[in-house]
């Protein structure tokens, strides 16, 4: 690891919880140098929702290459994005009755929630973005000011005015009306301060929060409340979307339909960067490359996400069993896990569930006691006090409930 120490920053993160020299990947395994394979629950933080290295999507890729295909464009038109957009809105739009309009930005996550709170501002007039405790939106500076995390915030320099920071679902009160009038008076009563918002930006699912879930009721009422007051209501489904909650979107069984989406991760489905922010039609009022960024025209991206779309999403298939196994990996790690020191709470949805322990430093020793059982899960939450398991969504069950087994055994071995 010498030339890494000597030649790249002491900025980099992961390699230190995971400290070996990785050289090929497939499936759900990552395999190092040596050979060693290790069992893959961290999925490039939400980032290889279908596992490493499709085959489908890299024969797809090789071809393209070989084929002289276009690899950047800027934002001109191009084949591959017109047969990208053709699916995306066959395969996720239309069977879901949303009328966005896809505006190709920056090829990272952060890129796209920055487009997102610049135009919700154009389009309101206001200045003031709400946002939510335990919101993680991303490293830019306007991204930053939205999130919570004040370790990810300590270098940020300055703060970006007009952001006010309001209770997610279940933080204060259990009560989920109460919780709303509580926002409602906040905004609309005098005496408060408060200025009315451009947007509210929430994660339904939160990622490096904790996987903190807000409820259905809860989605609804802040999207009313967003209506009522003229805000738009962004959801920033970076992480928890592209299948990972076990419906494409997050949001979907609230049945509420956002101002703005906003899409990256495993949107490119091979770990390619790629970034897409989804907008109503009438709130589409740029000017022609008001929001620009070299690299929207990520041409390989879009070839496969275009496959993903149509390998994993023609019916609800994938869906379903996303839901299923997402169940048997949280029945088997509630039954598993009783009797180890700590008091835990398995949380999340679909494939993207949390293990909550009362000892704040257990899952941080637990992540680095499956590293060495050759098994990667990080850990999030504002102590870092929840191991995330989220696994491929096409791991096969005998992985995944070794994978659950792997985390009980070390759980129970931390506890002696």
């Amino acid at each position: 690891m010498e030339v890494f120490e000597q030649l790249e920053s002491v900025v980099r993160g992961y390699c230190r919880s995971f400290p070996t020299l990785f050289e090929s990947a497939s499936g759900s395994y990552l395999t190092d140098s040596k050979g060693t394979r290790y069992l893959d629950f961290f999925s490039g933080a939400g980032t290889l929702n279908y596992g490493h290295n499709d085959p489908d999507m890299v024969e797809a890729c090789i071809d393209y290459l070989r084929r002289g295909g276009i690899l950047h464009s800027l934002d001109m038109y191009s084949h591959t994005k017109q047969q990208f957009l053709l699916a995306f809105k066959a395969g996720i739009l239309a069977p879901r009755n949303l009328d966005h309009k896809v505006q190709f930005t920056g090829p990272t996550g952060t890129n796209c929630i920055e487009a997102a709170i610049k135009l919700a501002r154009k389009v309101t007039g206001r200045h003031a973005i709400a946002c939510f405790t335990g919101g993680y939106h991303g490293m830019s500076l306007g991204a930053l000011a939205i999130t919570a995390n004040p370790a990810k915030k300590q270098s940020m320099g300055v703060q970006v005015p007009g952001v006010t920071r309001l209770p997610y679902d279940g933080v204060h009160l259990a009560d989920v009306p109460a919780q709303l009038r509580m926002l409602e008076t906040m905004f609309c009563r005098p005496g408060y301060g408060n200025d009315l918002p451009a947007a509210f930006v929430l994660e339904a699912i939160q990622g490096e929060g904790g996987i903190n879930c807000a409820s259905d009721a809860w989605l609804q009422g802040v999207a009313a409340l967003a209506k009522k007051l003229g805000a738009l209501l962004i959801i920033d489904d970076i992480q928890a979307g592209n299948g990972r909650s076990g419906q494409f979107f997050s949001f979907e069984s609230s049945g509420i339909v956002p101002d703005i989406i906003c899409l990256s991760k495993s949107l490119s489905g091979l770990g390619l960067p790629f970034a897409i922010t989804l907008l109503r039609p009438q709130h589409d009022i740029w000017e022609p490359a008001e929001h620009n960024g070299t690299f929207r025209g990520n041409n390989l991206a879009m070839l496969t996400a275009r496959i993903a779309v149509e390998k994993f999403w023609q019916d609800d298939t994938l869906a379903r069993a996303v839901a299923s196994k997402g169940q048997q990996l949280r029945e088997q790690l509630n039954e598993g896990l009783e009797g180890i020191a700590s008091g835990f709470e398995v949380r999340g949805r679909g494939l993207m569930l949390g293990i909550a322990f009362d000892d704040a430093s257990f899952a941080k020793r637990l992540s680095a006691s499956l590293f060495d059982a050759r098994m990667i899960a990080e850990t999030c939450g504002p102590s870092s006090q929840v191991l995330k398991c989220m696994p491929a969504l096409t791991i096969g069950l005998p992985d995944l409930l070794e994978g659950g087994q792997r985390i009980i055994n070390a759980a129970h071995a931390l506890s002696r």
